[in-house]
């Protein structure tokens, strides 16, 4: 059996676990493993009637060539967010530019490119690794026809179907160990530190960095803040503090109430502009209400950078393992989960159908703007 695997969306520790366990599993069967390079634009750029040409688009994996990479982060195949049924047609290689036109002016739906792909290279199964974005078109690409298989991950743990996502842990406890770093210069200079942190529409990364940590105020992405109620809060905090100073964690896409969520740039295939900005927007609105001085920290990309911790290997490892077990077994178009601390399995479509978000009623006061768990009993590992 020949296998195909990539990686789409933001890069996360974990991945090359997954990677590795994919491979050394798939050779325990005697089968080959091909890695299409930079997520679904790999495939776009393969084409179907010149393979050896282009060939720099993929990777040959092996054991060997697999057996040191789950000792970093990042991802030895590349990512990217292209996202094939609507992409420029102005970018696109000359073997894709006479596909099917898209229904938007000026871009083309290339999947009947990349289901040439998989028939040409003869591509049994297709394992797709990555979040909502990465896994909806890899179950489109399974009701098209062609097998696929789906491992969930994410900094923001957001993935519909799955208690856990791979990359949450490492992000959780990069962001605590940090938070804690940045408390000395926060409390030398007697100032109120405003750290950033991933969570575009879901805040489950922020608020279990605020939980852990022990911030003041934790603001969430699905809830709007009060900036004058945030000033007070954070005023008493600061002065209940013997040394004078006070932590807020804000999710990227926390918004204050009233106000819109903060973007910038263009948006990308699938419709997303780069988030970042909400610390300082929330910075200068304390500075002008209480006058105390601010630290303004986005940890943004240290998050991502550099190897998994052990909950993100054992986590990838089992979900890279499992999905070539379930292939031995002639099972497709499912998405490796986690549910009720048990490894499992869904739909692959799953993630499209419905949203995972924090439990707010359950987990967070909103009126004081920080975590609170109301009842620990019978809740999931990770706060679910």
């Amino acid at each position: 059996m020949h296998l195909g695997i990539l990686t789409g969306g933001g890069d996360v520790p974990g991945l090359n676990s997954a990677i590795k366990a994919v491979v050394n599993e798939a050779f325990h069967h005697g089968w080959t493993v091909t890695g299409f390079r930079r997520g679904w634009a790999g495939p776009v750029a393969t084409d179907p009637l010149d393979l050896e040409g282009t060939a720099a688009f993929r990777q040959e994996l092996t054991p060997q060539f697999a057996r040191t990479i789950d000792r970093s982060g990042g991802t030895i195949l590349h990512s990217s967010r292209t996202r094939p049924s609507r992409m420029k047609a102005d970018g696109l290689p000359a073997h894709v530019k006479k596909k099917t036109p898209h229904a938007d002016a000026g871009y083309v739906d290339a999947t009947d490119h990349v289901l040439a792909v998989i028939e040409a290279m003869k591509i049994d199964v297709l394992i797709a690794i990555g979040g909502d974005d990465t896994l909806s078109y890899a179950a489109e690409l399974h009701e098209r026809g062609a097998p696929t298989m789906c491992i969930p991950k994410t900094m923001d743990n957001d993935v519909f179907g799955t208690d856990y996502c791979i990359g949450f842990s490492t992000c959780v406890t990069r962001s605590v160990e940090m938070i804690h770093r940045l408390r000395t210069a926060a409390g030398s200079h007697e100032r109120f530190l405003i750290v950033e942190m991933f969570g575009r529409n879901c805040g489950m990364t922020a608020l279990s960095a605020g939980y852990l940590s022990d911030a003041d105020r934790t603001l969430i992405a699905e809830i709007p803040f009060e900036m004058e109620r945030l000033a007070e809060l954070m005023t008493r905090d600061r002065a209940a503090n013997p040394s004078n100073y006070a932590v807020c964690v804000v999710s990227e896409g926390a918004m204050v109430a009233g106000e819109h969520i903060i973007e910038k740039g263009e948006a990308d295939a699938y419709g997303h502009k780069k988030l970042g900005g909400i610390g300082e927007r929330i910075g200068v609105g304390l500075k002008g209400l209480t006058g105390t001085n601010m630290m303004i920290q986005n940890l943004g990309y240290l998050l991502r950078s550099g190897p998994p911790d052990a909950v993100d290997l054992i986590v990838a490892k089992n979900f890279g393992t499992m999905t070539v077990q379930l292939i031995e077994e002639g099972k497709t178009g499912l998405m490796m989960s986690v549910t009720d601390g048990h490894y499992t399995t869904k739909p692959a479509n799953i993630s499209t159908k419905g949203e995972h978000r924090v439990n707010v009623a359950g987990m967070y006061d909103t009126q004081n703007y920080r975590p609170k768990i109301s009842k620990v009993e019978g809740t999931t590992m990770y706060l679910r």
